[in-house]
């Protein structure tokens, strides 16, 4: 990394920290809109194929914020909690990220504990969730959504048939950064995946705070 860049990155980091992140005047989205372009999307595909499903969401998500969705993001793997699964980064800034996350095998860990709100609306297959003395599952089926409050931990479950989501944070996106990252060295240790993260989701994050969006 060029000591310019590294500069940069760190004025970001320090920025965010003084002048606060989450408020509702800094974001581009809502969860209500993510659950109809979700809705809309399994709809226009009678046949339940995942690809069509995600292909639609990205083209609706593209067509509601022009200006904030990424149309040619890669896919790379996400290791969190003691779960692994595959996303596409959508848009990510300071207080928001757009991904589509899921396994198309089956997975299960931690939900993480943040200083955001995370709306995850199912795509195509199940979620389970429970809490600390839930004797029962949650279950979330394609065209809901699973809100993860502020504060808020479960522990989650995508069974083995596979399950893809639209997932929306909002609040403190920054302060997520290090649960995503945790695994790659604690566990992975995959140099590859490292660096996708850092370089598409910090880089959205700081061209976003580069055009004024935190």
């Amino acid at each position: 990394m060029k000591v310019s860049s590294l500069v940069v990155a760190t004025l970001v980091v320090v920025a965010a920290a003084v002048i606060g992140i989450g408020h509702e005047s800094q974001f581009v989205f809502d969860p209500e809109t993510m659950h109809r372009v979700a809705k809309q999307a399994i709809a226009d595909n009678p046949a339940n194929d995942p690809q069509g499903i995600v292909d639609s969401v990205r083209s609706l998500l593209k067509k509601e914020y022009p200006d904030d969705i990424v149309d040619d993001s890669e896919w790379l793997f996400n290791n969190a909690g003691g779960a692994m699964g595959a996303m596409v980064v959508l848009h990510a800034s300071l207080s928001e990220y757009v991904i589509i996350f899921g396994s198309p095998i089956g997975t299960e860990g931690h939900s993480g504990r943040f200083l955001s709100d995370d709306y995850f609306t199912i795509l195509h297959g199940e979620q389970w969730a429970y809490s600390p003395g839930q004797l029962t599952k949650e279950v979330y089926k394609a065209g809901s959504q699973h809100l993860m409050s502020k504060g808020v931990a479960k522990g989650y479950k995508i069974p083995d048939e596979g399950c893809w989501a639209l997932e929306y944070a909002r609040g403190n996106v920054l302060s997520m950064m290090p649960f995503g990252l945790a695994d790659l060295f604690s566990s992975t240790l995959d140099p590859v995946t490292l660096w996708q993260t850092v370089k598409v989701s910090g880089g959205y994050m700081l061209k976003n705070f580069l055009k004024g969006k935190i």
